[in-house]
């Protein structure tokens, strides 16, 4: 099952937790100091990685949903 992950760039400081959780994931935007999401469905297999992305970002700008919740 994939997984939807869902960002709110408004709350994004910045700090790029994401990032190095996933970078199969996550960008970022050097220019602005913003994350930017490259991949919002997810396969179950980046599911810790996505997860750990969400824990680690002191922003709370990061949400992981199964696909079936979104």
């Amino acid at each position: 099952m994939a997984i939807i992950v869902k960002f709110d760039p408004s709350k994004c400081q910045g700090y790029a937790n994401c990032l190095i959780e996933a970078p199969e994931i996550w960008d970022f935007d050097e220019d602005n100091d913003v994350a930017l999401l490259i991949q919002d469905v997810v396969p179950d297999s980046l599911r810790v990685k996505a997860e750990a992305s969400a824990r680690g970002c002191p922003a709370h700008a990061i949400t992981v949903e199964n696909q079936s919740d979104a």
